[in-house]
C-alpha cells in the first residue's frame, strides 16, 4: 500500500512540514528508473549540505518513496535532470483529492508532480498548467496530464451510499481495504464500517508484514505477520524500502510466482461460481420442453395470432403464462420451444464440462501454491517452474517508437497511424494539443503527428517531410500531388458519434505535396 492514496495522503502532509521553505540544490539519476532530489535551506550553503532527500525509486516491479539521512553522488554515470528548478523555493506541498499523486509547487510558476500509479509511476514537471518534462519518457500518455483536472471530487455521504452502494465511492480503498471490508460479508458492507474505517485512516498506524514471502507496507493489522508497526509516514516508507531490499533471491521470486498463481485461482474460482449461477438459473425455472408440452397438449384452446396465454401447468399444478409468436400456429410455437430445449441440455453439458475442467485447473494451482511455498533452495525450485511452466515472462514495454510509425527528420519526432483504431490511440492519447497533426485532405489514411520542440517552430521542411508521409500514407498515394491538412492537435477533437479514426477539425491549413517517404 506505499502507493495507497490514504497513505500518500498522510506522507505528503509530512512533507509539506519538512520540504516548504526549502531550496531544490540537487536532482539527478544515477541508476535506471530511480531518480535522487536533494533539498536545503535557503542560502549558499547548499553545495555542502543538504538538509532531506527524496529517492524516488520507480521500477516497472516495484514503486516506492525513501528519504535517506544521507546521499553519495556518484563521481560518474549520473544525469542532472529537470535543470528549470534547480535553485528555487519549494512553496507548498499539495495532495489531490481522492488520487494517488502529490505535487511540489515551487517558485515560477513551476510544479512538480508525483504520480505514483504502481507500475505507471512517474515524475511530471509542469509550468503552469503545461507538462515541461517526464522522468519516465517512456509513459508517453504522461504528457497529456493536466495538473488543475487531477483532483476527483466524489460525493461519498449518506445519501450517494444509500443510491449506488460502496464501491463507486471509495476507489481510494484498494485491493487490502477492499479485500479486508468483504471478507465476511461481499453484499453488506454497512455504513458504519465505512465510518469506522474512513476514521481509523484518518491517524493510521503503519504495519509493515510478510505477506506471501513479500514484505507489505499496511494500514490494517489483519493477514500477514507483522514485523515493524509505524505512526510516522516517512520512517514507514524508509523501513518498507528496506525491508524490500533485504529480500533473499529466492523467496523474492516465490512471492512473485505465488501472486500470479492468487490471481490465476480467484479468475479461475470466479469462473467457476459464475457457472454454478447460471446452472442454478437453469435447474429452477420452468423448462423449454415442459412448456413444449403444455402447449401440445392445449392446442385446441389457443386461438389464432395469440401472444400471451395462460394455460393449466400440469407439472406444478397452477396456471402459467406463456409467450407465443402470433405469426406461428401453437404447433410451430412449441416446435420452437421443444429446439430451445434442445439447445439448452446442450448449454448444460457444456457448463458442466467448463466446471469439471475448471475444478481440475483449480486443483493443480492450489497444489502448485503448496509445492512453491515448501522449496528451500533455488535450483530446485526452478526446475520445477521450469517443469510446470510457470517461469514468469518479461512484459514488453511499449513506446511510441513500437506503438506508430516512428521517424525522425531534423531532430524532430514524426509518429504515424498503423490502423484506423491506432490512429485514436496517436490522436487521442499521445498527440499534445502544441503537436503538429497532419492527414490527407477528404480520404482515408493515417493520422501523422510532428512532436512539439519547447520554445522552437515547426520547420518548414520538417512540416513538408511529415505532409510527404501523410500523402504516402493515405488513398491518395499513387497521385502526383496530395492535398494535406495541416493544424495544431487543440484543433481536431472527436465526438462519441464518430467511428474509428475519425476526427472533426475545427481550423486548418492545406498544402500540396508529393508522397513519398
Amino acid at each position: 500500500m506505499q502507493t495507497n492514496y490514504y497513505f500518500l495522503r498522510q506522507l505528503s502532509l509530512k512533507l509539506s512540514n519538512e520540504l516548504t521553505g526549502l531550496v531544490l540544490a540537487e536532482c539527478f539519476s544515477q541508476e535506471k528508473d530511480e531518480i535522487l532530489l536533494g533539498f536545503c535551506s535557503e542560502g549558499k550553503q547548499w553545495r555542502d549540505q543538504k538538509d532531506f532527500y527524496i529517492k524516488a525509486v520507480l521500477h516497472p516491479d516495484f514503486a516506492c518513496l525513501v528519504f535517506p539521512k544521507d546521499f553519495k553522488r556518484a563521481g560518474r554515470n549520473s544525469v542532472n535532470l529537470f535543470k528549470e528548478i534547480i535553485d528555487l523555493k519549494v512553496l507548498s506541498v499539495r495532495q489531490f483529492e481522492n488520487e494517488r499523486a502529490f505535487a511540489l509547487y515551487f517558485e515560477n510558476d513551476f510544479v512538480l508532480l508525483f504520480k505514483m500509479y504502481g507500475n505507471r509511476s512517474n515524475i511530471i514537471l509542469f509550468q503552469g498548467n503545461e507538462v515541461i518534462d517526464l522522468f519516465q519518457n517512456k509513459l508517453v500518455i504522461d504528457n497529456n496530464v493536466v495538473l488543475d483536472k487531477l483532483d476527483r471530487p466524489i460525493d461519498q455521504s449518506f445519501e450517494a451510499f444509500q443510491e449506488k452502494g460502496w464501491k463507486g465511492l471509495f476507489p481510494t480503498f484498494g485491493k487490502e481495504i477492499t479485500k479486508f471490508l468483504t471478507k465476511n460479508n461481499q453484499e453488506n458492507v454497512s455504513w458504519e464500517q465505512i465510518q469506522a474505517i474512513l476514521q481509523e485512516l484518518e491517524k493510521p498506524s503503519f504495519y509493515i508484514k510478510t505477506l506471501d514471502f513479500q514484505p507489505v507496507l499496511s494500514l490494517i493489522q489483519e493477514e500477514g505477520e507483522i514485523l515493524q508497526t509505524f505512526t510516522d509516514a516517512l520512517e514507514a516508507s524508509n523501513a518498507f524500502y528496506y525491508a524490500h531490499n533485504k529480500i533473499n533471491v529466492i523467496d523474492k521470486e516465490k512471492g512473485q510466482i505465488i501472486k500470479i498463481l492468487q490471481k490465476k485461482k480467484t479468475r479461475t474460482q470466479t469462473y467457476i461460481d459464475k457457472c454454478y449461477q447460471q446452472l442454478s438459473g437453469l435447474d429452477t425455472g420452468v423448462k423449454h420442453d415442459e412448456i413444449a408440452n403444455i402447449i401440445m397438449a392445449n392446442l385446441h384452446a389457443i386461438p389464432e395470432r395469440t401472444e400471451v396465454i395462460e394455460l393449466y401447468d400440469f407439472y406444478r399444478d397452477q396456471p402459467i403464462k406463456i409467450r407465443l409468436k402470433p405469426d406461428l400456429s401453437p404447433q410451430k410455437s412449441a416446435e420452437n420451444y421443444y429446439r430451445k430445449s434442445k439447445n439448452e441440455k446442450i448449454e448444460i453439458e457444456k457448463l458442466m464440462e467448463n466446471v469439471e475442467a475448471k475444478e481440475m485447473d483449480l486443483a493443480e494451482i492450489e497444489q502448485q501454491i503448496k509445492d512453491i511455498e515448501g522449496f528451500e533452495t533455488l535450483k530446485e525450485f526452478r526446475k520445477y517452474l521450469k517443469a510446470h511452466q510457470l517461469e514468469p515472462t518479461q512484459k514488453v514495454v511499449e513506446t511510441v517508437q513500437t506503438l506508430f510509425k516512428y521517424y525522425q527528420f531534423e531532430g524532430y519526432e514524426i509518429l504515424v497511424g498503423r490502423n484506423a483504431k491506432n490512429n485514436d490511440l496517436l490522436t487521442q492519447r499521445f498527440a499534445r494539443k502544441e503537436d503538429l497533426w497532419l492527414h490527407a485532405r477528404d480520404v482515408a489514411g493515417s493520422h501523422v503527428v510532428i512532436r512539439k520542440q519547447a520554445g522552437k517552430n515547426f520547420p518548414i521542411n520538417v512540416i513538408e517531410k511529415a505532409a510527404g508521409l501523410a500523402a504516402f500514407y493515405s488513398k491518395r498515394k499513387n497521385d502526383t500531388l496530395c492535398p494535406v491538412i495541416v493544424t495544431p492537435k487543440k484543433y481536431v477533437r472527436k465526438t462519441r458519434d464518430l467511428g474509428e479514426g475519425q476526427v472533426i477539425i475545427d481550423k486548418e491549413e492545406v498544402i500540396m505535396i508529393e508522397p513519398k517517404l
